[in-house]
């Protein structure tokens, strides 16, 4: 089951934030094979949150916690705190990956294992 790692900023850390992304989009590059999604998190008017959200492929707490102390944004000290979450991944794309479910009939949370 892959990984979800929330982030958070420090306050008043745009600067440092700004400052590191080239160094931090190139990190998600060269690891976007290990990557289900990741993205900043947003206001609702479109501008930074300050924090980001990683969903990572990897069956390991271990890999999760590496990935996110090697992302620049992490080594140059611009988050306040950082959550590591095992996720299921019941949809993906459009896709149902819970096992035996079928999808004509509308299952109930406890039907599919509390998605």
């Amino acid at each position: 089951m892959p990984y979800i790692i929330e982030t958070w900023d420090k306050p008043g850390h745009r600067a440092l934030r700004a400052h590191v992304r080239a160094e931090h989009l190139v990190y998600l590059d060269n690891n976007s094979s290990r990557l289900l999604a990741c993205g900043a998190k947003l206001e609702d008017d479109g501008t930074d949150l300050g924090g980001g959200l990683y969903i990572l492929d990897t069956e390991r707490r271990s890999d999760a916690e590496q990935f996110i102390s090697a992302d620049p944004f992490s080594t140059a000290g611009l988050f306040d705190r950082i959550t590591i979450t095992r996720w299921r991944k019941a949809y993906l794309d459009s896709k149902c990956f819970l096992p035996n479910t079928d999808t004509s009939t509308s299952a109930t949370p406890a039907d599919s294992g509390g998605l």
